[in-house]
């Protein structure tokens, strides 16, 4: 099944509403930067790359908007939409890499008439989408190797289609490694408080015919010490400049069970995705989410009115946890600053 996270339709931006999966599918659409932040806010697109391709439209649909506007009210509105869209989620970095290469367009255009500019906003959006599908691919040629044939895979949250603009990071990965021939099943972690890996992790992969197995959070470390897990593969919302990864909270347990039982614990994760402007993961903002998150779910609540809740959506797996980084340049091994540097060209 070919998922389309995220397509652009009569000049509007269409999101599956992840909210609803995998019991009901359909798209939400965004007719405004407003529009889309909301949907980044609330989860009907997460993933850091879907992010950011989402946030990328953002600007292009209300740059269409104002098309016909003058040149102040085009302008205006535009960095009205780049704010609406960085203060709708913290610590996914695809985020403002992506509103930052719109800037930079929106300015090389100010000499053009305003439906030129906004031609250019969309175009660039465009290719920020489709680029991110060929890097995801990359990302899965130079991962499937450090697959073995009969691989059990163990993955957290959810790195597929869903969380980018095709083809998947971490689920990029396994898709290739599958395609190659390669007998593989998948360990998918319910992924608490917010079921990403239930909902929709385990639904990709059901839809591809890939094996997969359903396990509660708590199980991994069980698995683990029973043998029946030969590797971990996740994705990253903020990578720093020494490679300590910012992935959905449960992956730094991840990380310290892998490295107790010597299993191999990769991430699978574009440039956009790393932070050069932060030293390490101490720096990196951390997103706290509504307590009803962890108190319910759907409707149903299942703790007591009054207790406290603390919602950390990410937490950080130092650098010396990871095995390897798996890039759409190739696989950092042991990564850290100068190796990260390498992939930039410094």
């Amino acid at each position: 099944m070919q998922v389309e996270t995220l397509r652009w339709r009569d000049g509007r931006l269409e999101l599956i509403d992840q909210r609803r999966l995998p019991l009901e599918f359909e798209y939400v659409v965004c007719a405004d930067a407003a529009q889309t932040a909301t949907a980044i806010r609330d989860m009907v697109v997460r993933g850091a790359p879907a992010i950011g391709c989402s946030a990328a439209y953002g600007v292009a649909v209300e740059a269409q908007r104002h098309a016909d506007a003058t040149r102040a009210q085009f302008d205006a509105a535009l960095e009205q939409a780049f704010k609406q869209l960085e203060a709708s989620r913290p610590t996914a970095v695809n985020l403002f890499w992506a509103i930052e290469r719109m800037r930079e367009r929106h300015a090389q255009s100010r000499s053009s008439s305003v439906k030129a500019a906004a031609a250019a906003l969309l175009e660039l959006a465009k290719q920020i989408h489709s680029d991110d599908i060929e890097i995801c691919r990359a990302i899965g040629r130079y991962g499937a190797p450090l697959i073995a044939d009969g691989a059990r895979i163990m993955t957290h949250c959810n790195a597929g289609a869903l969380a980018t603009a095709g083809h998947g990071t971490a689920l990029g990965v396994i898709r290739s490694a599958r395609d190659a021939g390669k007998r593989i099943s998948v360990i998918a972690n319910e992924t608490r408080p917010y079921l990403q890996g239930a909902r929709l992790t385990a639904w990709e992969m059901v839809q591809e015919n890939i094996p997969v197995t359903l396990v509660t959070d708590n199980m991994a470390g069980h698995l683990m010490q029973q043998g029946r897990v030969d590797v971990i593969v996740v994705g990253a919302d903020r990578i720093a400049a020494n490679g300590d990864a910012a992935n959905k909270i449960g992956t730094y347990t991840l990380a310290v069970l892998a490295e107790r039982h010597r299993i191999p614990f990769y991430v699978a994760a574009p440039l956009s995705t790393i932070d050069i402007a932060i030293a390490d993961g101490s720096a990196i903002p951390i997103e706290e989410r509504d307590p009803a998150e962890v108190t319910g779910f759907r409707g149903t609540r299942w703790a007591p009115e009054g207790v406290g809740v603390f919602n950390p959506a990410f937490d950080v797996t130092p650098a010396a946890l990871i095995t390897g980084l798996i890039t759409e340049k190739g696989v950092i091994n042991r990564p850290d600053t100068a190796k990260i540097r390498s992939l930039f060209g410094d």
